[in-house]
């Protein structure tokens, strides 16, 4: 699981019928250097591309979730989906303490 701020959501005008009603998220996944400022670092700066993830938690934009990539994404499905990532976490607070060296 990775952890991302989400910055947006996406409408569809067409759709996979397994899908129909889904939401979609925009996500900025974070990167180290984000732990490493604190909640300084504005949502949507990531590094790394944004991507798109299926949402059945409620996610709002500017939120914190945590999400999982690839086949796992498509685990909760009975039918095969054509699902890269989902919303699998509400995260309300990050607590981190750097290893000590």
């Amino acid at each position: 699981m990775r952890l991302g701020t989400v910055i947006g959501r996406v409408t569809l005008s067409h759709t996979v019928p397994s899908l129909l009603g889904a939401r979609w998220l925009i996500v900025s996944p974070f990167t180290p250097e984000h732990f490493q400022q604190g909640t300084e670092t504005p949502p949507g700066m990531s590094k790394d591309p944004s991507l798109i993830a299926y949402d059945d938690l409620g996610g709002a934009i500017g939120q914190t979730i945590g999400f999982v990539e690839g086949r796992e994404a498509a685990a909760p499905f009975a039918e095969p989906t054509p699902i890269d990532a989902i919303n699998a976490a509400l995260v309300d607070e990050i607590f981190y303490r750097p290893a000590s060296q």
